[in-house]
């Protein structure tokens, strides 16, 4: 059994805890009770308890385009990335790779820096190569940034697989082409799969580097941003609380792609 003191400490980290999160997600419920209801002389009107502010996003043709960009942006971006971490980590795992620190440093410096220094230097890059601003411009930004991610996690899977089965499918006669996709891909779709969610995720939510790349084209949370400079307004509160809810939604879907290979490593 606990002693006292342990439950005293118990106690004060579960508060501690709480309110942590109380901070991190009051913000949130505000805004999608602000969404709802209407704030007349500092007081909450109950009785105007309406989601007609999401219906009415729907009719503002600028977010209806906003939110197509960021989703092309997001789907384009991720199947290249996907493609370019499977391709590199088959290259890095390669025991003939030459330059394989070189090749992760590339791959995972756009990740670790700021995103305003890897957004400035992006723009800087197109500018010299006459890459005009838009959606291209984005989709390469949006691509280098998830990179990393999508092949971290890839590599850590094919890091995993026992080499026994790709000298197996040789030995029985399976081209280079038939391991990969016999033996290679199935192993590695649950890293693919899991790494293009999170990927999506990223992608979906990136602000700073958009803000560089984008020239006249506009994402969703660009829009966002430029809402906001005006002061807040039911239809932001409304979409702010869609955006939050997309987020949460792709987060607690690469939550659940994650913990069964969490628990089989413990086991």
């Amino acid at each position: 059994m606990k002693g006292t003191g342990e439950r005293a400490a118990d106690l004060c980290t579960g508060l501690l805890a709480f309110a942590v999160l109380a901070v991190l997600y009051a913000p949130v419920i505000i805004s999608a009770l602000f969404s709802v209801v209407d704030i007349r002389n500092g007081h909450i009107e109950w009785a105007s308890f309406s989601l007609s502010r999401y219906v009415t996003l729907w009719d503002n043709p600028t977010i209806v385009t906003a939110l197509a960009n960021t989703a092309i942006v997001a789907v384009v971006a991720v199947v290249l990335a996907m493609g370019l971490a499977v391709l590199l980590a088959l290259y890095a795992q390669w025991d003939g790779a030459v330059g394989k620190k070189l090749l992760e440093l590339v791959i995972y410096l756009p990740f670790l820096l700021p995103p305003i220094v890897t957004g400035l230097s992006l723009l800087v890059a197109a500018s010299e190569l006459g890459i005009a601003r838009g959606l291209s411009t984005v989709i390469i930004g949006h691509t280098v940034f998830v990179l990393a991610v999508a092949y971290r996690l890839v590599l850590t899977r094919l890091e995993a697989m026992p080499a026994s089965l790709v000298e197996a499918s040789s030995d029985l006669g399976a081209t280079r082409l038939q391991t990969f996709r016999y033996v290679l891909l199935p192993h590695l779709a649950s890293a693919i799969v899991t790494g293009a969610v999170l990927a999506l995720t990223l992608s979906f939510d990136e602000t700073l580097i958009t803000v560089f790349l984008a020239g006249d084209m506009t994402t969703l949370p660009l829009r966002l941003w430029a809402m906001m400079r005006v002061g807040f307004t039911p239809e932001i509160n409304a979409l702010v609380t869609l955006v939050l809810v997309i987020s949460l939604a792709l987060a607690a879907v690469v939550a659940w792609r994650m913990a069964p290979e969490g628990r089989s490593a413990e086991e």
